[in-house]
């Protein structure tokens, strides 16, 4: 018994460090991408966690997101676009359009819940992007009716990560939260003087 939970162990192990691998193999565009994800997966997590629990809710007015809905729309997003781009999405995340996004944006508040949904999301993004060919970027897929080719459809997941960061700045702003690597800066300066 201890044998096979060594080797179920080692299994897991040696998957996790595949996928890390291929990942860190992405060359040129794939790697400029991915490290692109990551600055942005950086400060949306940053953000997400000064957020307190009790500010999750809130909301400018009633006719647009709340920051915990923001949170999961880039969760939601992050698989719905790479399912456009033609990648199979992970077992247990059913998306059958657009649509579905409500349904993800309002099933939870609790910011552990929410957190994890993210971390997956953006993982499974570094990881789909990594294990694509630079051929599979030339082509042609179908994005809210428009043709366009994978490597444009990436760019606009790209684009669609730092619309929703400048939103969440702009709601933490105007809840009193100081995004984190705002607040590092101005200790740091203050600390100078």
């Amino acid at each position: 018994m201890k044998g096979l939970f060594h080797t179920i162990a080692i299994c897991v192990l040696l998957g996790a460090t595949a996928t890390a691998v291929r990942a860190d193999d992405a060359k040129g565009f794939r790697a400029d991408l991915i490290g692109q994800v990551e600055y942005a997966q950086k400060q949306i997590l940053a953000l997400e966690n000064a957020i307190p629990d009790g500010k999750m809710a809130w909301r400018p007015n009633k006719e647009v997101r709340s920051i915990s809905e923001v949170y999961s729309h880039i969760a939601f997003s992050n698989y719905l676009v790479l399912k456009f781009a033609g990648v199979a999405l992970p077992e247990g995340i059913t998306i059958a359009g657009p649509e579905d996004a409500t349904k993800w944006e309002k099933a939870s508040r609790d910011k552990k819940v929410i957190h994890e949904q993210l971390v997956k999301s953006f993982d499974f993004v570094k990881s789909s992007i990594g294990g694509m060919s630079d051929a599979s970027l030339e082509n042609m897929v179908e994005f809210f009716g428009q043709k366009m080719t994978v490597r444009s459809v990436l760019l606009g997941l790209l684009s669609h990560m730092h619309e929703h960061l400048g939103q969440s700045i702009a709601y933490a702003r105007m809840e009193g939260v100081v995004p984190p690597w705002t607040a590092a800066q101005n200790a740091a300066e203050k600390s100078k003087k």
